[in-house]
């Protein structure tokens, strides 16, 4: 018997909440504990059954010892009234013996009582518990479902923000590639424009000059003398 309720005990003793806290996937955990939790229901149901069946039997010994006990009075008291004192003195010696099985059969009711109290407490317990989750399961594991969608949407944030920050390192480098591109064209103006030569140059001058350029020339030179005169 104390195995049982020692077994009881630990069964009790198990903390839902504790175990989804530990538990790295609590929608899986709550079923698993549900199961176990059945079986263990059954058990102790089975259990139960059978202290409970103990205490009805020592109750049925109790009743029956009391019964006689009584009828022997009975039998005393007639025994007594029809002048037969001897014939009452046996019926009340048997009843004193009836009355010291009595008095043992009282004792072990009382024990088989109080295992039987102690096998339905438990037993409702473990089926109130058992009920009480089967009404969280849902929101168990609805909100299992939430944190793994949270902790997805986390992950993508993350690398979202890698990534935002690898475009921005490509924008610099882009700008530096463009401001380098810069500075090599105006260097290049520069050296075109310094480098050109003497014979360059005498190559403009000698060149033909075209005749709008000599017809505007000579027009210039007529107005410059006009004005002279």
């Amino acid at each position: 018997m104390p195995g049982i309720f020692e077994r009881i005990g630990n069964i009790l003793s198990a903390n839902v909440n504790e175990l989804l806290d530990k538990a790295e996937d609590p929608a899986k955990m709550v079923d698993e504990y549900l199961r176990k939790a059945r079986e263990d229901l059954a058990d102790v149901r089975k259990e139960a059954a059978s202290v409970m069946a103990e205490e009805m039997r020592c109750k049925r010994l109790v009743e029956g010892f009391s019964e006689e006990a009584e009828s022997l009075m009975s039998y005393a008291k007639k025994a007594v009234k029809a002048g037969n004192d001897s014939d009452a003195a046996k019926f009340l010696a048997e009843r004193q013996e009836v009355l010291g099985r009595l008095a043992d059969a009282e004792k072990t009711y009382a024990a088989a009582k109080g295992h039987a109290d102690q096998i339905r407490k438990a037993h409702d317990k473990l089926a109130s518990d058992i009920e009480s989750l089967e009404a969280r399961k849902a929101n168990i594991k609805a909100t299992a479902a939430v944190a793994k969608t949270q902790k997805k949407i986390n992950s993508m944030a993350d690398r979202a923000a890698g990534a935002s920050s690898a475009l921005e390192a490509f924008d610099r480098m882009a700008d530096k590639a463009q401001a380098e591109l810069d500075m090599a064209q105006a260097e290049a103006e520069l050296i075109s424009n310094f480098d050109e030569s003497v014979e360059d140059l005498k190559d403009k001058y000698d060149g033909p000059v075209s005749a709008s350029v000599a017809d505007e020339l000579a027009a210039l030179k007529t107005r410059l003398s006009g004005e002279e005169t």
